[in-house]
């Protein structure tokens, strides 16, 4: 692979900006799901918690294959004049964006359980296979935007302060939207069969669309991708088996892909399970609101050291440093088990800005693995690679939405808009919320210390050998 030898823009802000635009197109839809679909299936449409955890968990099992079919096919497509990557996101943004309404609407409630679950099962499975087709051609994009670690840092830095403003807009607006307080308890405003979830998602999903437009406008593919026509003969099984052999032949794809799967449920069991500790167990949305506020405003704080501190600690120290803090924040939760929001809400922000400070480079860290895989096997499928990682990212997904709903049912939460629990169950809620992340943050730290192995010096003797390849190549 080697930069084109065709004249094009330099890479600046203008690439930055558009890249942040991707994932806050991706977090419209994929946060908002995170954060408030199973609210919707449990205390609007009713369903019960485990079934919607199952639904979670087979969903997701079902996109991480998705994402491997997704990341051949796009590495086995013709680069045409407008890139590669950016073409096929936006191909598929419209498609993705329409389910993601779709998955909101209500006109079944009155019918059985069957009907409800077999609507729910269907457009979220689809709505999952879509924004596959849409989040690996943008997360690949990164790789071929530039070559240079440090233009590739500022690329996850900017895609996580795309996903903090979407979660601006998400967790502050959302819930303030969404909730209301009735006789001292927060309920689903309008009740029973509200709509308000439906034109909630009709925004997000026309404002996805707009970010994604945004992001194929104002980005330029200059790394010219490898052609691997040459494989397209290969069947499907072949293709799938050969690029799994590759990739976890690989200990740093390994160590992304066991890091990345706990971080996922540790991060997306709190987001989903936080609505409810906040609104049943805190009795307060608007707190809620603000918590999520200032957890976004933490990764503009965080946001212009990234650079400096990922270039003089590297990627792999920060991705230690933000679990251990998460670790030791949700541990000491669990411990205190109090029921003082401001108390709660402190060390949860500390929790959050350690993960703040994991997120702003994890995107990096698959292009470093990307090219850890280059240099020991000569290969570089960008698409591919990224779409293993992002299968790992789908099996975190998967089992935090299980987790989830399971820990619903265990508790004895009572689903229904205007349902209040009892003592018991808000005192599992907690348990559950505090003790299952600590658990997953030990987990991250443990993988990133002993079997992760690209340190501050390998990316670097990574980066020159890779630089001496494109610049032969280019004679």
């Amino acid at each position: 692979m080697g930069v084109s030898s065709q004249a094009v823009r330099p890479f600046g802000f203008r690439d930055k900006a558009g890249y942040m635009f991707g994932d806050f197109g991706n977090d419209f839809m994929f946060l908002f799901a995170s954060s408030f679909l199973m609210v919707f299936y449990t205390r609007v449409m009713g369903i019960p918690g485990a079934v919607v955890g199952t639904l979670f968990l087979v969903a997701r099992i079902i996109d991480a294959f998705a994402d491997v079919t997704v990341g051949i096919v796009v590495d086995r497509s013709r680069s045409s004049d407008k890139g590669k990557y950016r073409v096929a996101m936006m191909k598929m943004a419209a498609p993705a964006a329409i389910f993601s309404f779709l998955m909101y609407q209500t006109f079944c409630i009155d019918q059985s359980m069957g009907v409800r679950i077999a609507y729910m099962s269907v457009t979220y499975i689809i709505w999952g296979i879509l924004y596959s087709c849409v989040n690996i051609p943008y997360g690949s994009m990164a790789s071929v935007l530039s070559d240079k670690p440090e233009d590739r840092t500022s690329l996850s830095t900017f895609r996580t302060v795309g996903s903090s403003c979407a979660n601006m807009v998400i967790g502050v607006g959302a819930p303030l939207i969404i909730y209301e307080t009735v006789d001292g308890h927060q309920i689903i405003r309008g009740g029973e069969g509200t709509q308000i979830f439906m034109w909630v998602s009709l925004v997000f999903a026309i404002c996805s669309i707009a970010c994604y437009f945004a992001c194929y406008r104002l980005t330029t593919e200059r790394v010219k991708a490898e052609d691997h026509s040459a494989q397209e003969g290969q069947s499907a099984i072949g293709q799938v088996a050969g690029m799994l052999k590759s990739a976890f032949a690989s200990r740093s794809m390994i160590g992304i892909i066991g890091a990345a799967i706990a971080l996922l449920m540790a991060m997306l069991f709190l987001q989903q399970m936080a609505n409810y500790l906040y609104t049943d167990y805190f009795g307060s949305a608007s707190v809620l609101a603000t918590v999520n506020l200032i957890a976004s405003l933490m990764t503009f704080v965080i946001a212009p050291f990234a650079s400096p501190l990922a270039k003089r600690f590297g990627h792999k120290a920060m991705g230690c440093f933000g679990s251990t803090l998460g670790m030791v924040g949700m541990g000491l939760l669990y411990v205190l088990h109090t029921d003082n929001v401001i108390l709660f809400s402190a060390v949860y922000l500390c929790t959050f800005f350690g993960i703040g400070c994991f997120n702003i480079v994890i995107w990096a860290m698959i292009t470093d693995v990307i090219d850890d895989i280059e240099v020991s096997s000569g290969m570089r499928e960008d698409a591919t690679c990224y779409s293993v990682y992002s299968f790992a990212r789908k099996l975190g997904q998967a089992f935090a939405g299980w987790f989830s709903g399971a820990a619903l049912t265990w508790i004895g939460y009572q689903e229904g808009a205007t349902a209040v629990q009892s003592q018991e169950t808000l005192d599992g809620l907690y348990m559950y919320v505090t003790l299952l992340p600590t658990i997953f943050f030990a987990l991250v730290l443990v993988i990133l210390l002993f079997i992760y192995p690209l340190s501050k010096k390998r990316v670097e003797e990574n980066t020159a050998a890779l630089q001496a390849k494109r610049l032969t190549a280019d004679m």
